[in-house]
């Protein structure tokens, strides 16, 4: 019975002796605190969890300023472009232009005008920055004659300039007193005038080119009354006239379409394509200002070719 107690207390002994074991030398005992192994892996794995959400805050907290400052540089302003404008095509091209513009930080206003003078006038006033609507033989002509000062920033698209049928739809059928109506304005009234020349209506003086007037005409051979009106007065007397011989913007706006409805056109390789492309137009010393430049470069840009292609069918061709 005393060898059963001893022993008892000796297996006591040496389990306490594993639970308190000495130092390492230095006397003082070592605590040996068992744990949950469950409990650790939890906290391991909340503390693990809780580190990557602390990472992910820095790491967003650092890359907001640099977002932010992507965002003000994104769009930031430029500035303001003001551009006086024919309604068909040269405003709805603006339109296409205005979000390309945008995305550069450019706003462009657009406002369209009726006629041609005043899309001149108010560029020469420095009302507006620039204008489109004309061609370069006008633009000389204009300035000459008004004593203005604008220049060509840069040549946007070709209209060919056509003949369209008003009472009759045949060139062949034209009778003695049978009327025609033109453009009244120096370059235009020439365009047309060559152009009814090319199609054997009537012959004009050697040379007079591009400064032909009425005046200028030879042979008549079936005596067609030759009506010169302002241009966007011309499309209205269709139903009154023969024929109407229009400025492609002119006709488009009367319903017109150059491949299916004009009874003859320019070629693209006339002389009066290749002259008369339509230009943004600046005050002198203006057109390398730097919201010129970019109106210019969107103006002549893929996405915009693109879109007077597919859309003008033909009426409207973008000058390379």
């Amino acid at each position: 019975m005393k060898k059963k107690l001893v022993a008892g207390i000796l297996t006591a002994a040496l389990a306490f002796g594993v639970l308190t074991g000495c130092g390492n030398g230095g006397g003082e005992s070592e605590t040996i605190v068992l744990t949950n192994p469950a409990q650790t892996e939890e906290t391991e794995t909340t503390d693990t969890a809780a580190d990557a959400a602390e990472a992910d805050t820095a790491e967003t907290e650092a890359e907001t300023p640099a977002q932010e400052a992507e965002a003000e540089t994104a769009v930031e302003s430029k500035g303001t472009i003001t551009v006086a404008a024919s309604p068909t095509p040269h405003a709805e091209i603006l339109e296409q232009a205005k979000p390309i513009l945008a995305e550069q930080g450019w706003d462009l206003e657009v406002t369209e005008f009726e006629d041609y003078v005043q899309p001149n006038m108010v560029v020469e006033s420095g009302e507006f920055d620039a204008n489109y609507f004309q061609h370069i033989p006008y633009l000389d002509s204009f300035n000459e004659e008004q004593g203005t000062h604008l220049v060509n920033a840069g040549g946007i698209h070709y209209e060919p300039f056509g003949i369209y049928p008003g009472t009759k739809s045949d060139l062949s059928t034209l009778e003695s007193g049978d009327v025609i109506a033109v453009p009244n304005d120096t370059t235009n009234e020439a365009r047309a005038l060559l152009l009814l020349q090319d199609n054997g209506i009537l012959t004009l003086k050697d040379g007079v080119g591009l400064e032909a007037t009425v005046r200028d005409i030879v042979d008549n051979p079936n005596n067609i009354e030759i009506q010169e009106l302002e241009a966007a007065q011309v499309p209205r007397v269709k139903d009154e006239v023969a024929f109407v011989v229009l400025n492609g913007n002119y006709a488009m706006e009367a319903g017109f379409s150059v491949s299916k409805d004009a009874v003859a056109y320019e070629q693209s390789d006339s002389e009066a394509a290749q002259t008369y492309v339509n230009v943004i137009a600046v005050k002198e010393g203006n057109e390398n200002n730097e919201g010129i430049k970019a109106l210019v470069d969107v103006l002549k840009s893929d996405e915009i070719k693109d879109y007077i292609n597919s859309t003008y069918d033909g009426g409207v061709i973008p000058f390379e």
